[in-house]
């Protein structure tokens, strides 16, 4: 499952652009201050890394796919800012206990199969006192019906793996970090994704989004099962896509650890 994943989303590059503004709301939300030591994880190509590094903090990011590290490496370098990134599992952090001020994620950590091994671990190398925060995807909104869509077309997956959109539920969030955390606050905003047709965000989703270029390569051979799978698509599409932009709401969450 985690070989997929990091093969599938190696062409999310493309899309860094558009999460750049959530990265911004991330940082401020989470509360970074200068000098803090930050944890990115999940951290694609970047964007949350950088931004809390041009925020004067020093930071750290992980990621399981080594082409969006390459990435990364270029955005730090062009920002001019200096930051350390680490190939890695969310589920086996490598890093010491209590080694960060604050630990962040942007619709990444969300994708570690075993939401308890995940949290554990982010709560694991953070201080007491430091804070958690991180953006998800609610499962009755765009982004949670697109997951829910592909899981009907793929595989099932192994024992134990929890839906990512489960992290996009705050009853199940104050569940998940249970009593190891205090202060929980939520917050809402909208990422835009603009494009100049439902068509064209099908497309775009169709090259950049790791779960739907697996799922359309596997379909390849059943046109008909294709047709509906992207008939489907449009339909939630059609929901949240007005004034040329698709409306993707999510979910941030924030808490401190004890």
């Amino acid at each position: 499952m985690k070989a997929t994943q990091r093969e599938g989303w190696a062409f999310f590059a493309p899309l860094e652009l558009l999460t750049t503004p959530a990265a911004f709301k991330l940082v401020r939300f989470a509360g970074v201050q200068p000098g803090e030591k930050v944890l990115d994880v999940g951290c694609g190509t970047g964007v949350v890394a950088v931004t809390a590094a041009r925020f004067g903090a020093t930071v750290s990011g992980l990621d399981l796919t080594p082409a969006l590290l390459e990435k990364a490496r270029q955005n730090a370098e062009l920002a001019g800012v200096s930051i350390e990134f680490h190939e890695g599992d969310v589920e086996a952090l490598p890093f010491k206990d209590a080694a960060f001020d604050v630990v962040l994620s942007q619709f990444g950590h969300i994708f570690g199969p075993r939401p308890s091994v995940a949290v554990g671990e982010m709560l694991r190398v953070l201080r007491p006192g430091g804070r958690i925060a991180f953006s998800t995807w609610p499962p009755e909104l765009f982004s949670g019906k697109f997951f829910t869509l592909m899981s009907s077309y793929l595989p099932s997956p192994p024992a134990g793996a929890a839906p990512p959109v489960q992290w996009g539920n705050p009853d199940i969030v104050r569940e998940r970090l249970g009593d190891a955390v205090t202060g929980l606050t939520f917050d809402r905003d909208i990422l835009y994704t603009p494009g100049m047709s439902p068509e064209h965000i099908i497309n775009l989703f169709e090259r950049t989004g790791g779960p739907m270029i697996k799922l359309v390569e596997s379909l390849k051979s059943e046109p008909a099962r294709l047709k509906e799978l992207r008939s489907a698509f449009r339909a939630i599409i059609d929901l949240s896509y007005r004034e040329n932009q698709l409306h993707q709401s999510y979910l941030m969450t924030r808490a401190t650890k004890k």
